[in-house]
């Protein structure tokens, strides 16, 4: 738990920091341990041959930095995560390099497709998503949910109407929130983006916006780092899966992460790494790739 506190200790700062600007923009960090940035491997368009990890034997993971439990800074200042740890673990069992390459939620499809990255890994929703990428199997259960600070009255969707929610600019909670529950959001004064969760939950603590449409895995996060301050409303907006995005076509990197994944599952190491993160919400129950 001491971790934990020093880890969402940058969210208390970014909310009184707000009063004067709008802080903690996931801009394609960098990272000790590789010394790039997503920008640095950008170059003309490259194909499945030349930039797959099956190709170049070095996956080349694209995440958000302010992502916990899945992918954010630790205490260290190096890239950590479950996802990232996950990544690890499936490049040493096929024999691969890894790189964490930190980057604009935003700019994700570009980077893909230009080869600066070769996955999308950072708690990844695919449902929606199947025509712009080659997945994996799905590995993880999520749900897109809303939350809100425990004195603001707010207990259900019908109590929403009039207030403010943000959500991150192109996440699965803003998809669906202009999709299937874009009625509900009709009802909303106004739906706004931020570039990442860690600027949108340092608004929800100053009190300016009312609730934070994110992912459960993000929701557990923040209540467990803060279960006197924040609750989750009881019934979501979607339930959906995580899955390992790839570049369209890329089958054979899809498959061989896959198997991967499984045998992971199998040895043991998937229930490692969930107990390793269980501290900051995330559960070993919500893992389906067996």
């Amino acid at each position: 738990m001491k971790k934990k506190k020093r880890l969402f200790a940058p969210l208390a700062a970014a909310a009184a920091a707000l009063v004067l600007t709008l802080g903690l923009a996931a801009c394609g960090g960098q990272s000790a341990s590789t010394g790039q940035t997503a920008g640095s491997a950008a170059g003309s368009a490259a194909t499945e041959s030349s930039a797959s990890a099956v190709a170049t034997g070095k996956l080349v993971v694209g995440f958000d930095q302010a992502y916990p439990p899945y992918g954010f800074v630790g205490d260290d200042g190096e890239f950590t995560g479950f996802d990232l740890d996950l990544a690890k673990a499936v490049a040493d069992k096929l024999g691969w390099k890894v790189e964490y390459q930190a980057i604009d939620w935003d700019a994700k499809d570009t980077l893909l497709n230009s080869g600066a990255i070769n996955c999308i890994w950072n708690g990844f929703t695919m449902e929606g998503r199947e025509d712009g990428y080659t997945f994996s199997d799905p590995y993880m259960l999520n749900e897109q949910v809303i939350v809100v600070k425990k004195d603001s009255g707010i207990k259900s969707f019908s109590n929403l109407y009039g207030k403010n929610v943000i959500t991150q600019a192109d996440s699965a909670a803003q998809d669906v929130l202009k999709g299937d529950q874009s009625a509900l959001a009709g009802t909303f004064a106004a739906l706004e983006t931020r570039p990442d969760y860690n600027t949108a939950f340092a608004e929800l603590e100053s009190g300016a916006t009312d609730a934070v449409a994110c992912d459960l895995s993000i929701a557990q996060y923040q209540i467990s780092a803060n279960p006197d301050k924040y609750e989750q409303l009881e019934e979501p907006l979607s339930s959906e899966h995580y899955a390992v995005g790839f570049k369209k076509g890329d089958t054979e990197t899809a498959k061989e992460v896959t198997q991967a994944l499984k045998e992971l599952y199998q040895d043991g190491t998937v229930k490692t790494l969930c107990e390793k993160y269980a501290d900051y919400g995330l559960s070993f129950d919500n893992w389906v790739l067996k």
